[in-house]
Formats: C-alpha cells, sequence, structure tokens
C-alpha cells in the first residue's frame, strides 16, 4: 500500500465514524427559506404555480440596456431550432401588422457587427434573456433604486460645505 494514502484513508474513516454516530431527530424543525414549515423528514406540497402577467403594458427598465421582460403570456409557444412564435408578432416583417413592437436591430447584427437580413442566430431564443413575469408577492425584500431616482436624490439633496 502507498504510504501517501494513507493519511486520506484515516481522514475518510474518521469522517465515516463521525456521520454515523449523528442522529438527528426525525421531527427537527426544517430550515426556514423559500417553502418554510414542515419538518426535516416530512415532504409538504408545493405551492401552486402562479399566474403569468398578462398585462401587456410596457415596464419601465431599472438599467440601460436591459431586456424589456415580457409582458403577455407565453405560456405554449414554440421557441425551438424549429420555430419562434415570438417572431410571428415581433419581427421586422410582422410588427407593423401586429402592433407589437420590433426585436430590437441589435437582434439583426452578427458578433462583429454585421447586420443581417435574418435574426442572428444567438439572438434567436428570446427566453435567453427576455422573461414573463407571475403574479407573485417578492421572496425576499428589495430596496433596489435606478439610477434615475438616485440621481434626483442627489439633485434635491442640501450642498455639503
Amino acid at each position: 500500500m502507498n504510504i501517501r494514502l494513507l493519511p486520506l484513508l484515516l481522514l475518510a474513516a474518521f469522517g465515516m465514524a463521525v456521520a454515523a454516530e449523528v442522529n438527528y431527530p426525525l421531527d427537527a424543525p426544517a430550515p426556514d427559506g423559500r417553502r418554510p414549515g414542515g419538518t426535516i423528514s416530512q415532504s409538504l406540497p408545493a405551492p401552486a404555480i402562479a399566474n403569468e402577467e398578462n398585462k401587456d403594458l410596457k415596464r419601465e427598465r431599472n438599467y440601460p440596456e436591459q431586456p424589456p421582460t415580457i409582458p403577455h403570456s407565453i405560456s405554449g409557444y414554440q421557441i425551438d431550432k424549429n420555430g419562434n412564435k415570438c417572431l410571428a408578432c415581433h419581427s421586422r416583417a410582422n410588427s407593423a401588422r401586429s402592433q407589437a413592437p420590433m426585436i430590437s436591430i441589435t437582434h439583426y447584427m452578427d458578433r462583429d457587427g454585421q447586420a443581417l437580413a435574418a435574426v442572428s442566430p444567438r439572438r434567436y431564443f428570446c427566453n435567453q434573456c427576455h422573461i414573463s413575469q407571475n403574479e407573485v408577492k417578492p421572496l425576499v425584500g428589495n430596496s433596489f433604486e435606478t439610477i434615475d431616482k438616485l440621481l434626483q436624490d442627489e439633485a434635491n439633496a442640501p450642498a455639503k460645505p
């Protein structure tokens, strides 16, 4: 046996012995997290999936270059290598007819900035950047402020000597 492996084997044996001695009570409360309640050994049913927001209202963006969120339901939309349902309304050819906002011209450029006739393959899968919203309460608090709000607060603040 190789002498260099001996400390590693001893450490592994010690770890297994310690782990075998720990008896966790089955009725210990589970740590509160995104699905609070219950015990470690108890499985609770998952909460119901929330409804997608379907208001068709354009949302304000929080920072420059933020991809816009999707203001309507996309349940059942096909977005894969064989088809993209989003382009039925948002493509350059269809946006005037559907009155939907046309996708950005950056989606028609390759990685070198050259214009393309069709949507760039790297921009074809909309859900990589754009997401629909669900009607749920936030899981955690949020004190995010847009840059416009921060600049306005700074301008309104009294001058420092």
